[in-house]
């Protein structure tokens, strides 16, 4: 494993963070330690690893057809920012709002920052203006 001078520089890390994608987008969450730090904080909150994959599990459990598709990656060491798009179907409430099973569309800009070639930090806003219009 490189060492975190190289990794930071690494010019596969938009290929790292596909790879991460694609391990959400399998559901193979076991996996994950291989992407997410042990230490992992998401929007400010430290969650470690575990309470990232509770998050992660609660998410595929509350949308069941929950898929991760990047529709524009900037990565400048040791950050990358991406634009994730949804179309989904979530159970019941969703960010407080009453889905019940209706498909909607939606993007989440998303903010990480790597320490050697794991995340160490997230920051998340999802556009819940254009879920609300959907409804």
């Amino acid at each position: 494993m490189p060492d975190e001078a190289t990794a930071l520089t690494d010019p596969d890390l938009p290929a790292l963070y596909r790879r991460y994608l694609d391990c959400l987008n399998r559901r193979e969450l076991a996996g994950l330690g291989e992407f997410v730090d042990d230490d992992v904080r998401h929007n400010d909150r430290p969650l470690g690893l575990a309470g990232y994959r509770d998050m992660l599990e609660r998410d595929f459990r509350e949308i069941p057809d929950l898929r991760f598709e990047l529709r524009l990656l900037v990565c400048e060491p040791p950050c990358v920012a991406s634009r994730l798009h949804f179309d989904c179907t979530p159970k019941g409430t969703f960010l407080g709002l009453p889905v019940d099973g209706r498909r909607v569309t939606f993007a989440e800009n998303v903010f990480y920052r790597f320490r050697g070639r794991k995340i160490e930090e997230v920051w998340s806003v999802i556009d819940k203006a254009a879920i609300e219009a959907q409804l």
